[in-house]
């Protein structure tokens, strides 16, 4: 006899584990250099002036600063503004 259990129930029971994508920094929150912004599968936002794309498509901030979202010919993009540094 075989080992699997009969009927159809045996074949359900596998789910992936979660992901955790979306949108970690919002608009107006300030970042340090190397944050990550965005986690997504493909570029439904595109990285703008200060940010660059993972290899797994994620955006991280490559400078200390405030983040902004915006559009741009019709794509969604992510930039950091830069915050000015006190002089000492």
């Amino acid at each position: 006899m075989g080992r699997t259990k009969g009927g159809s129930g045996a074949k359900n029971g596998r789910d992936s584990n979660p992901k955790h994508l979306g949108v970690k920094v919002y608009s107006g929150e300030t970042v340090t250099a190397g944050s990550i912004l965005v986690r997504q599968r493909g570029t439904r936002i595109h990285p703008g002036s200060n940010v660059k794309r993972a290899g797994d498509d994620s955006l991280f901030a490559t400078v200390d600063g405030k983040v902004v979202y915006g559009e741009r010919k019709d794509r969604k993009i992510v930039s950091v503004e830069p915050v000015a540094e006190a002089a000492n």
